[in-house]
């Protein structure tokens, strides 16, 4: 046998020893780039818990072909989008969260688009509604359900209830939280929610609201009180209270480390919940307005000085928010005839911003120059319109038995009408304004006409409330009348007048 003949009958055995341990090494090495992979969190290929049949089988059965085909789809998604044509981008975008369900952002672009672009398309609120609330269950219900540590999905599920439901940008805005509020009182009831009946229900009704808040809604009781106890007492109706309830679960479950954001977002969230947190209920229309939450000053202004600690660098910008908090609490108190809480936090105010208010001025001149900001100085036309602006409200508040508030703009309202007499009193122009009394009775008139005036069951009860008789030559069941009402006294002497 010759020398070649051996070297060809050992090559091929030698060659496949080489391939074989070539793939044990790359099988070794495949195993720890796997782990590796793992560790990192870059696999995306495992099996979805709780995922229906189609959005499991697809996860793996197409393996990576489905990052290729998700491709594809965004092309043509982000096209669609770009000539507005949103309805067909949802089916498209339905196709994606069942090729990547695990991609954040796949779920975050299509519920936007239902909540805002697609929404916007409908006139009637009803439709409109519709859109919105799917867009929030999309993130709510499916996207965390997958992406459980997501930042992206909490901060963005939550500014769908801070921004779209709880700001005035959209015009049908007061619908959505009309329905929202509808919907909580069905499983919170009204004023404060009984949290320990939701953690551990006894009853057969109590456990059925508790289901449902927490298979329908998603929120847990327990989190809930937590979440009160940390930044409320909270209007859980509101939409503010669920900004804040997802911007907090966020920061307790995000695994990602940028979390800023969510921390802004709960302080913004409650400076809004301090502006208008307070649902007041008008018996007779059946409907609500806002008021500000006035125990959330302690806590907002605790968020204030913390947000500093934590991002110095914007200190100054954070400092002038702070200061116009702290503005926005003393008139607040003021204006609910809460004097005490109100002079207490000028004092703090002038303490933290010394600059902020002259240190002259009282509370009752610091109060009148915000109602006047927004007058010239001897107008009595643009005076008059906002001093009738403020005795309609303190007696729309007195009808609807909101004392202290009605006796805070009643108050208001006779120190900016004394301050504009002080002021014309050394002008060359003499025109003043009419006594405050008339000024009164003239509202009053308005809102007790039985043809333009208030609702007649508030009519009788702003009645009973001022102790006014009896409308003249009507049958008992009318509320108001033409004839001219008695004089009203400059201030308003309603059941409990005391001050705080």
């Amino acid at each position: 046998m010759t020398m070649k003949s051996l070297a060809e009958r050992v090559y091929k055995p030698a060659l496949a020893i080489v391939v074989i341990v070539s793939l044990l090494a790359a099988s070794f090495a495949q195993k720890s780039l796997n782990q590796e992979r793992k560790n990192l969190g870059l696999v995306r290929t495992e099996v979805l818990e709780n995922a229906p049949p189609i959005l499991a089988f697809t996860t793996v059965a197409l393996g990576g072909f489905r990052g290729l085909i998700a491709n594809i789809l965004w092309i043509r998604a982000s096209d669609l989008q770009e000539d507005g044509k949103y309805f067909e981008m949802v089916t498209l975008a339905g196709w994606i969260t069942k090729l990547q369900p695990r991609i954040p952002t796949v779920w975050y672009h299509q519920a936007w688009n239902m909540a805002y672009n697609i929404s916007i398309k409908f006139q009637d609120p009803r439709d409109r509604w519709q859109w919105v609330r799917r867009g929030i269950e999309l993130l709510r219900d499916e996207g965390l359900l997958y992406n459980p540590k997501e930042t992206l999905l909490y901060r963005e599920l939550a500014w769908f209830f801070q921004h779209k439901m709880g700001h005035n940008l959209d015009d049908a805005h007061m619908y959505f939280k009309q329905v929202w509020a509808d919907d909580m009182f069905q499983v919170l009831g009204a004023g404060r929610p009984k949290f320990d009946e939701l953690i551990n229900p006894q009853t057969d009704e109590a456990k059925t609201r508790s289901r449902v808040l927490r298979e329908r809604y998603k929120l847990d009781p327990a989190k809930m009180k937590e979440f009160d106890a940390r930044f409320g007492p909270l209007e859980w109706r509101l939409p503010e209270a669920h900004a804040i309830y997802w911007y907090a679960l966020g920061l307790d479950t995000s695994k990602r480390e940028e979390l800023m954001t969510l921390r802004r977002g709960i302080y913004q969230s409650m400076q809004l919940a301090f502006q208008r947190g307070r649902l007041i209920e008008d018996p007779f229309s059946r409907t609500f307005e806002f008021g500000p939450n006035l125990e959330l000053i302690p806590k907002v202004n605790e968020s204030y000085e913390l947000m500093q600690k934590e991002e110095p660098e914007q200190k100054d910008h954070i400092g002038t928010g702070h200061k116009n908090f702290l503005k926005d609490a003393v008139y607040f108190l003021y204006t609910h005839n809460r004097q005490t809480e109100a002079l207490k936090w000028l004092a703090y105010l002038r303490m933290t911003y010394p600059t902020a208010i002259p240190a002259t001025q009282d509370l009752d001149s610091y109060a009148v120059e915000r109602v006047t900001e927004v007058t010239s100085e001897t107008s009595v036309d643009r005076t008059k319109a906002v001093l009738q602006g403020l005795i309609g409200s303190s007696f729309y508040f007195l009808g609807i038995g909101e004392e202290e508030q009605s006796l805070g703009l009643d108050r208001l309202a006779q120190r900016a009408w004394i301050r504009f007499q002080d002021k014309i009193a050394s002008s060359t122009n003499r025109i003043g304004l009419p006594p405050l009394s008339v000024l009164k009775r003239d509202v009053l008139n308005r809102m007790l006409d039985p043809e333009k005036g208030v609702n007649p069951l508030l009519a009788a009860q702003l009645r009973t409330a001022l102790n006014l008789p009896a409308p003249t030559n009507a049958p008992p069941s009318a509320p108001a009348t033409n004839a001219p009402l008695p004089n009203i006294p400059p201030t308003l002497t309603p059941a409990r007048p005391g001050t705080r």
